[in-house]
């Protein structure tokens, strides 16, 4: 139940969604669901559109400076839907975090400053890894004198050795966090469920299962195999 002073933030990403406020009322929705009931006080509202790209996005967005001086001027906190509204990106979110501000997700409001910067590293390595995929298959591709659309044994092994190597890759990123969800006596399931609430997407940017949480497991050779009761 939300108690205490508000400063809402709203972004979209794009000019086109901002005049058509796609995005926005879906954001307004979560926010007032977080403030149903309780003790609370919106003392400000601040709606942005900008692209958020870069590590000093926090410079080409006036609104959001300015929603967090409304939030030091009345001891407020700050009040987003989503985490990846503010930004996918590590340098970003961890200077916003040391800005003295608190600041909460509609979306996930239980994460602490650990679980924030966790999701930040996650989302930013998915943000490049689909962009680094994409470019380095056209270009793999073309040295190859591979044509696009067209299959074969050859295509079909390089295709399987490349798919493999991302897996490998994803499994690595994510070691850290699923050794400490060990560490805390997490089962599986409930690391699924961790890893969905905090919105850290699967390789192919889904939300988690069981199976999945699995497959990864089994990529990393100093993990246990699981038992029949989806723990370690």
């Amino acid at each position: 139940m939300a108690n205490g002073k508000y400063v809402a933030y709203f972004r979209v990403s794009t000019q086109r969604q901002g005049q058509s406020g796609l995005g926005l009322e879906a954001q307004r929705a979560a926010v007032a669901a977080y403030l149903n009931g309780g003790a609370w006080e919106l003392v400000g509202e601040f709606q942005e559109v900008e692209t958020g790209k870069g590590a000093n996005a926090l410079a080409r967005r006036p609104q959001l400076r300015a929603a967090l001086e409304t939030c030091r001027k009345h001891g407020a906190t700050l009040i987003i839907a989503k985490l990846d509204r503010l930004a996918r990106n590590v340098h970003f979110v961890s200077g916003l975090l040391e800005t003295g501000v608190d600041f909460v997700a509609a979306d996930m409001p239980q994460a602490n400053k650990v679980m924030i910067q966790m999701h930040a590293v996650m989302s930013e390595w998915e943000r490049d890894q689909i962009s680094a995929r994409t470019k380095a298959a056209l270009a793999a591709a073309k040295a190859r004198g591979v044509r696009l659309g067209t299959t074969g044994p050859a295509n079909l092994k390089r295709n399987i050795e490349e798919r493999r190597s991302a897996a490998d890759a994803f499994a690595a990123k994510l070691a850290g966090v699923l050794r400490g969800f060990r560490a805390a006596g997490m089962s599986q399931r409930m690391m699924v469920d961790q890893l969905n609430r905090l919105g850290i997407r699967t390789a192919r940017s889904g939300e988690w299962s069981l199976v999945q949480l699995q497959r990864v497991l089994k990529r990393l050779p100093s993990t246990p195999a699981p038992d029949n009761y989806g723990l370690w």
